[in-house]
């Protein structure tokens, strides 16, 4: 069996480390690209979202690297990603590729689903050895998210323009190289003092931009073009609504032993939002009214054009933004985003957040 999976932020260093504890062999898509869009878009319906063509275009680029096995989550609506698998599958089938398609369904979808992916990738291992792949992975995107904040807390502070950006670099490499929980827990500690030694200038003022919008456009650098980095460079420290370890930890790890810790958000959007939507629309919601009282300077709001539960919650942020004094930009992309007018969107927006920031200052 050689497995293979979709691109998205970190997520190939927890699941090479996963799937080597299985002794499965990976064959790792490359890197996201021109051509992993182009190939994406070419074979995908006009009206899928981004994240579809993207993960189409790491299939199809996987199967010409030799995989014979396509892992993906599973999931529920109205969101239409638990419509990706059957669709894909129709795609490369149509396309002429041999292949066998792992659902990994969420324990909503059912605990036999759930558990009938997990065997169907388990290669004869136990229940527990299972358990400590999956905690396994687990902890080496702990590591990784751990790395990811504290880049996002340096770089609006460095004196070095890049410094934070290096800095996070070698400590993804260093997390991939490790071979034991151990060797990841004192990765931890070095990623920590690594961080820590980057130069800053404390003095210098920052502002805190929340994150909130799509899982996939929140985690994957690639289709939401570099956000947090470039508002890092702005000048604004970012903190978002989930981190790739959070997610692996409530549905891999929590949910199968009936433990949901996402209610904490449902009171909080309970104003303006009263049922799931699907995705995380209402998490979203809940998430905004937080950070407005947590002093957030303001939020921006990224998901894919058509995202049908992140459409809901846009047109609910005017209201909140209202209600709470918090400016919100919301930015919808497909395969045509430009860079140069994303920056420009940017550059306004925390422009507008900083001169806000010096009124409230002097009042």
């Amino acid at each position: 069996m050689k497995v293979t999976y979709p691109h998205m932020g970190n997520l190939t260093i927890g699941v090479k480390a996963m799937f080597g504890r299985l002794d499965l062999e990976v064959v790792e898509p490359p890197p996201i690209s021109k051509r992993t869009l182009t190939l994406g878009v070419q074979h995908s319906p006009e009206f899928a979202c981004l994240p579809f063509k993207v993960n189409l275009g790491n299939f199809l680029e996987a199967l010409e690297r030799g995989a014979d096995t396509i892992v993906v989550a599973g999931g529920k609506g109205p969101c239409r990603f638990g419509y990706y698998g059957q669709s894909q599958a129709e795609i490369l089938k149509e396309l002429g590729y041999d292949f066998h398609y792992v659902t990994v369904e969420s324990v909503d979808n059912g605990k036999d689903k759930f558990a009938a992916g997990v065997k169907a990738l388990a290669n004869g291992k136990s229940a527990w050895e299972v358990v400590a792949a999956i905690h396994y992975g687990y902890r080496k995107l702990a590591a990784c998210d751990l790395a990811e904040r504290l880049s996002h807390r340096v770089r609006p502070r460095e004196r070095h323009r890049g410094a934070a950006s290096a800095a996070y670099r070698e400590s993804l490499e260093q997390i991939d190289r490790c071979r034991s929980a151990g060797e990841v827990k004192r990765a931890s500690r070095e990623i920590r003092r690594r961080f820590a030694a980057v130069p800053v200038d404390r003095e210098r003022p920052v502002l805190k931009v929340g994150i909130i919008g799509e899982i996939y456009f929140l985690l994957e650098p690639y289709v939401n073009l570099h956000v947090e980095e470039r508002l890092g460079y702005l000048g604004a420290e970012t903190e978002r609504t989930l981190y790739l370890s959070e997610w692996v930890k409530r549905h891999l790890l929590l949910a199968p032993l009936g433990v949901n810790p996402e209610h904490h958000y449902a009171r909080d959007a309970a104003p303006y939002l009263t049922t799931e939507i699907g995705g995380h629309g209402r998490e979203n919601v809940g998430k905004a009214v937080q950070y407005a009282r947590a002093g957030f300077d303001g939020l921006v709001h990224i998901c894919p054009l058509t995202c049908m539960p992140e459409i809901v919650g846009k047109s609910l942020y005017p209201q909140v933004s209202q209600d709470h004094g918090i400016p919100v930009l919301s930015l919808s992309l497909d395969e045509h985003a430009g860079e140069a007018g994303f920056e420009t969107r940017l550059e306004a927006f925390v422009d507008l957040l900083g001169r806000r920031a010096v009124r409230e200052r002097r009042s």
